[in-house]
C-alpha cells in the first residue's frame, strides 16, 4: 500500500539517484542493501524499502522473551582459523597473508542443498544475511529471538568459521517502535540496550560487527533515520562506543554501498571525511566495508577505492557483500588483487553462495551456478592467487 513513508522513501531515492547521475558515478540502482536471504521474521510491523529485482522468501523463527545470560557454544577466541580444501580460494588468499575469503549465509541456507559443504570447503568466514538485523533479534522491544542467529554462530564456530556480525543499527529492516521513538534520551537507551544485548551475547566470537550500515547519502551527506534524525551524528560515537563494551576484541565497522569509485562524492565528503572526524574525536572506528554490488566492469575501479578509504585512518578495510553483474572473471580478479595489494585490506565476503539464491539471481552474479558448480570466475581466483 502507498502511504506517505512509501513515499518520503520514493523521494530519498529519486534524490539519490539523480544526486549520483549528475556526479557521473556508476552508482548500484537499488535503495538500500536488502538481500532476501531464509531469515526474514514474519512479524516485522514496518517493511523496509525493498528493490524491485529481489525476491524475498520468508523462515518464522521462534523467540525468546529475555535476553540469554549465557552464549551458545565455545568461542574461536579473537580470530579462529578457517578450514577450507587445500585448493579453495579461502586457503590460497590466506596464504597471501589475508584473514578470510568468506560468504553470507543463514541457517535456511546452510540446511538446504549443498551450500554447508561448499562453505565448508571453500570458504574461511560467514557473515549472516538476516538473522543478525534489528527485525529478526529484537521484533518487539525487549523481547530477542536468537535462534537462527545462535545456528549460525554455533555451525561457524564448530567448523572453525570467523563470522562477521551484521548489523547493529541500520534504517532498515527496523522494527515501528523503534522507528517512531523521537525522544533523544530513549532513542540512545534503545540503541545501547539493543548494542549491549546482542553484541555481548556472542562476545568474543565475532571477528568483526558492521555496527552501522549505510548511513550516507550519494553525495555524502548523512541519510535521513530515525537515528540522524533524533540524535544527529552523535548516534555514530553511541554505537560505536557501546559495540566496544559489549564485545572489546571485535574488529567494529562502518558498512557501506557505492563505495566503489575514489572519486565519487561518498566516497570523498561522505565516508572519508566524516570516519577521519570520528576517529579524531575518540570514535572507536577500526575499519570499513565496502559493500561491493558492482555492475560489470566495475571492478577496475576497486584497488583505487579502497586504497582511498584506507587513508581514512582505520586499521583495516574489506570487501563486505560483494557480487558482479555477469560474474565476469576479469571483474572478480581485480577485486580480488585489489585486497590483495592492500596491506590494510583483510578479506573478501560474496553475498551467496550460488546465483538462484542470489538477491540480483537474474544477473548471475555470484561464483557458483545454480548446481553448486563452480563458475569460471572462481577459477580465475584460483589462477590469480
Amino acid at each position: 500500500m502507498l502511504n506517505f513513508k512509501n513515499l518520503a522513501a520514493v523521494a530519498v531515492l529519486l534524490s539519490n539517484i539523480d544526486t549520483a547521475q549528475a556526479q557521473g558515478g556508476a552508482w548500484t540502482q537499488y535503495y538500500s542493501q536488502c538481500v532476501p536471504g531464509t531469515a526474514v521474521i514474519t512479524t516485522t510491523t514496518t517493511a523496509p524499502p525493498t528493490p524491485t529485482t529481489s525476491k524475498l522468501t520468508t523462515l518464522v523463527t521462534t523467540s525468546s522473551t529475555s535476553t540469554p545470560t549465557t552464549s551458545p557454544g565455545t568461542g574461536p577466541g579473537d580470530a579462529g582459523s578457517s578450514t577450507g580444501g587445500a585448493n579453495s580460494i579461502d586457503v590460497k588468499f590466506r596464504a597471501r597473508g589475508k584473514k578470510y575469503f568468506g560468504v553470507a549465509t543463514d541457517q535456511g541456507r546452510l540446511t538446504a542443498g549443498s551450500n554447508a559443504a561448499i562453505i565448508q570447503a571453500d570458504f574461511g568466514q560467514v557473515t549472516p544475511e538476516n538473522s543478525m538485523k534489528w527485525d529478526a533479534t529484537e521484533n518487539t522491544q525487549g523481547s530477542f529471538t536468537f535462534s537462527q542467529a545462535d545456528y549460525l554462530v554455533n555451525w561457524a564456530v564448530t567448523n572453525k568459521k570467523l563470522i562477521r556480525g551484521h548489523t547493529l543499527c541500520w534504517h532498515s529492516q527496523l522494527p515501528s517502535w523503534v522507528s517512531n521513538i523521537n525522544n533523544a534520551a530513549t532513542l540512545t537507551k534503545v540503541l545501547q540496550d539493543h548494542i549491549a544485548a546482542e553484541a555481548g551475547r556472542y562476545k568474543g566470537k565475532i571477528y568483526a560487527w558492521d555496527v552501522v550500515n549505510e548511513v550516507f547519502n550519494e553525495d555524502g551527506s548523512m541519510r535521513p533515520s530515525v537515528f540522524f534524525n533524533v540524535l544527529g551524528e552523535s548516534f555514530i560515537s553511541i554505537a560505536f562506543a557501546a559495540a566496544r563494551a559489549a564485545d572489546p576484541t571485535a574488529k567494529l565497522y562502518i558498512n557501506d554501498y557505492n563505495l566503489d569509485s575514489a572519486t565519487y562524492a561518498k566516497v570523498t565528503t561522505g565516508m572519508v571525511n566524516h570516519v577521519k572526524k570520528w576517529i579524531a574525536a575518540g570514535v572507536p572506528i577500526d575499519g570499513i566495508g565496502s559493500q561491493g554490488h558492482l555492475q560489470a566492469g566495475q571492478g577496475s575501479a576497486a584497488a583505487a577505492a579502497l586504497a582511498a578509504l584506507a587513508a581514512s585512518g582505520v586499521s583495516e578495510v574489506a570487501v563486505t557483500e560483494l557480487d558482479i553483474v555477469g560474474a565476469a572473471s576479469s571483474d572478480y580478479v581485480a577485486v580480488t588483487n585489489a585486497c590483495l595489494n592492500l596491506a590494510k585490506c583483510v578479506g573478501i565476503t560474496v553475498w551467496g553462495v550460488r546465483d538462484p539464491d542470489s538477491w540480483r539471481a537474474s544477473n548471475t552474479p555470484l561464483l557458483f551456478d545454480a548446481n553448486y558448480a563452480p563458475k569460471a570466475a572462481y577459477n580465475a581466483i584460483l589462477a590469480a592467487l
